[in-house]
């Protein structure tokens, strides 16, 4: 059975805590991503999204050198490298998130998405029940 080590992105773009919500909306459109991590080092502090950006951001009036801290989603839920696909993916239908990050040891080591699970679907359908399930919702994407 395939582990998320198999199949997760390590060469992941973050953000530093002191950077600013333009630099990650930068880095968002030079690297094609709706999500960066928030590594202080290699410990992952939170994520910040693209929705993140339009509605703790923009939709606050808050201007574009606000700090990324004050406005990630910090509650993350995570996985573990040696976690199955399937478990990953079942994680990913159930709490309806697109993005999960991957840490070993309290430090992001990869990230895994729905289009990894796409690629690496499970006998059981579970990763295709992932990407058919899940939807933007008014809930926060991540949770710790």
């Amino acid at each position: 059975m395939k582990k998320l080590r198999d199949i997760m992105t390590t060469d992941v773009e973050i953000c530093k805590p002191e950077d600013n919500v333009f630099e990650a909306a930068v880095k968002m459109k030079e690297h094609d991503c709706g999500a960066i991590p928030i590594c202080e080092g290699k410990q992952l502090m939170g994520m910040i999204t693209d929705r993140d950006i339009v509605i703790r951001g923009v939709a606050e009036k808050r201007p574009n050198s606000t700090q990324v801290t004050e406005i990630m989603t910090e509650r993350l839920l995570t996985a573990e490298p040696d976690m199955t696909v399937d478990e990953a993916a079942k994680i990913m239908a159930d709490k309806q998130i697109r993005r999960l990050p991957v840490v070993e040891n309290n430090q992001l080591v990869g990230i895994v998405a729905l289009g990894d699970l796409a690629v690496h679907r499970t006998t059981d359908e579970i990763a295709g029940y992932a990407l058919s399930e899940i939807s933007e919702s008014e809930q926060e994407h991540y949770y710790h």
